[in-house]
């Protein structure tokens, strides 16, 4: 309050300095109109219960003189808190600006209950570097202990430094740190995504292998409980053209028919060594019947240790 009558010129109002004229009228109602808004002023800044106590004056500086009368006392209980909170703050895990802030504001109000004299003596000069001592051991005392080797290394300057100079070297530390521990959480996450996306690549490829073959779509690389097309493709996964697919299902019917012509010269060369009395072309013939009949309901004969259905009526 008094900063903000001080800046509209109006400090004179309360603390008597500022008198009404007695002779001039005009001088005598700007007078009472400033002592009206002053007063207002006040009465604007305290509590209800107060205001009801103050209501009906008629200056602002019986007001200021009253309220300054009845609560601006200071004692030693007030003064012992007040020292004993400066030296039981500490940061507790919060900015080191914040933590300054605190402290100094602390130390101002203290300054401003004891009054104390100016003086440009020694005396003076010795006692303001001993309270500036005093507050420097004060805001390391409340540090967090992860800069113990900052403090250790104040501690040990030769002259010891002012509480606004260990502050700047404490503050850019924890600057440092905050930046380290940055990049450190960057690094983190960009190895973690990186795994992330190695173990993907590793569980859609895992089984690709040559020596592995499927039986149901006879491709190499990877075994029937693995095949694409029972258990379904994965996402993104990029199918094959048609060519492959084309060349795929020809080397099916290659392989159907080669193994076709494989049992046929096989029963050739059984028969031929054992003597039975047909020739390859029959031998064949009977082959493709039992193909095309071997789904019907007919009499099963033993040839040369094979058997295969035969029509009674092409014989």
């Amino acid at each position: 309050m008094k900063l903000a009558l001080e800046a509209k010129n109006k400090y004179g109002f309360i603390d008597g300095k500022c008198v009404r004229s007695e002779s001039d009228a005009v001088l005598a109602g700007q007078w009472d109109r400033c002592n009206s808004v002053v007063l207002t002023w006040l009465l604007n800044s305290i509590s209800e219960e107060l205001f009801l106590g103050q209501v009906f004056s008629k200056l602002a500086s019986e007001v200021w003189t009253d309220l300054k009368e009845s609560f601006y006392r200071v004692d030693g209980s007030i003064v012992y808190d007040l020292y004993k909170k400066i030296n039981s703050v500490s940061q507790n895990d919060t900015s080191v600006a914040e933590y300054y802030n605190k402290l100094t504001t602390m130390w101002k109000q203290f300054d401003a209950m004891l009054h104390l004299p100016t003086c440009s003596c020694q005396a003076a000069k010795d006692f303001n570097d001993f309270s500036t001592l005093i507050k420097l051991m004060q805001f390391l005392m409340g540090l967090d202990d992860v800069y113990q080797s900052v403090r250790t290394n104040l501690l040990t300057r030769e002259p010891l430094p002012t509480v606004k100079v260990a502050f700047s070297v404490v503050s850019r530390e924890e600057s440092h740190r905050l930046a380290s521990t940055g990049s450190k959480t960057q690094n983190v996450a960009f190895v973690s995504k990186t795994n992330q996306s190695l173990d993907q690549k590793k569980r859609f490829n895992k089984g690709s292998n040559s020596n592995l073959k499927c039986t149901h779509c006879n491709m190499l690389g990877h075994t029937v409980d693995r095949c694409f097309e029972i258990i379904g493709y994965p996402p993104g996964f990029k199918r094959r053209s048609n060519n492959s697919s084309q060349s795929s299902q020809s080397g099916r019917s290659n392989m159907s028919n080669g193994s076709k012509n494989n049992t046929v010269n096989n029963v050739t060369s059984s028969v031929g060594s054992s003597g039975f009395p047909f020739t390859n072309e029959q031998i064949a013939k009977l082959l493709s019947l039992v193909g095309e009949k071997g789904g019907s309901d007919n009499q099963n004969q033993n040839v040369g240790g094979f058997q295969f259905n035969e029509n009674p009526d092409e014989w």
